[in-house]
């Protein structure tokens, strides 16, 4: 086992843009340092993000009003709600499995290898399920990231649920009023496993946490000013004619 005990699909997007970035953020557990706010923006974008998923789910379980910015998804979400109240949803599940994609506790730490929060599950049949994920972000440059992790979502759905025959996952983006849907057997998700697990493993048994500094790594990064030692800067074009 490595240094990482456990993964999950931002934990993986992070190890395998930037280990040593993972290795801040896990093990070291250095701070994020604070931010400006954007211009003209009240709340950061994470911020923002948490706030509307908490209030997407207690409006699906009838503690709360439907957030402004889904406004769009008002008849899902209302749909979402009449089957939580006759038990065919469940709400934010903590879903942890061991090595050998075993349920497992949330918190036990010796075997809990890969965890996941789960916006909504709803049991459209004893043989079918929908996963369903908000997203508050926008959708353009993140559609690989956003499709493996609900290939990882509904390959979980399918280790924790065997019964299933089939599996539909969602990705609500609330911003772009997009439903990006995608069904497929049960069978055709698990076929996947082996790859994101070898993954995971890759992640989970590293020793070696090495930077990988360059414009699009370092972009997003918190880290990169002031913290990260190797973060990456432009260097500035000398022209003709420039003093030295």
């Amino acid at each position: 086992m490595g240094l990482i005990t456990a993964w999950s699909p931002s934990r993986l997007a992070d190890f395998e843009v930037c280990a040593y970035r993972a290795k801040l953020k896990i093990i070291d557990r250095v701070p994020e340092p604070e931010r400006p706010l954007p211009k003209g923006k009240t709340e950061h974008a994470n911020d923002r993000g948490t706030r509307i998923h908490l209030e997407s789910e207690n409006f699906v379980r009838g503690k709360g009003k439907l957030p402004i910015e889904a406004i769009h998804f008002k008849d899902e979400l209302e749909s979402l709600k009449t089957s939580f109240k006759e038990g065919s949803v469940s709400l934010e599940g903590e879903w942890a499995f061991d090595e050998n994609w075993k349920p497992c506790d949330w918190r036990d730490k010796k075997r809990a290898w890969l965890r996941l929060k789960i916006d909504a599950l709803k049991l459209m049949s004893r043989i079918r399920a929908c996963v369903v994920d908000y997203k508050s972000g926008r959708k353009f440059g993140n559609e690989i990231k956003h499709g493996e992790q609900m290939q990882i979502y509904a390959i979980a759905t399918a280790a924790r649920m065997p019964e299933l025959q089939d599996i539909d996952v969602e990705l609500w983006y609330f911003d772009q009023n997009d439903l990006t849907h995608e069904a497929k057997p049960a069978s055709k998700w698990s076929y996947m496993r082996k790859a994101y697990h070898n993954r995971g493993m890759k992640m989970t048994t590293a020793t070696e946490f090495k930077p990988n500094p360059s414009k699009y790594a370092c972009q997003w990064c918190p880290y990169r000013e002031g913290i990260c030692k190797f973060a990456y800067r432009e260097v500035p074009v000398r022209r003709k004619g420039d003093l030295v």
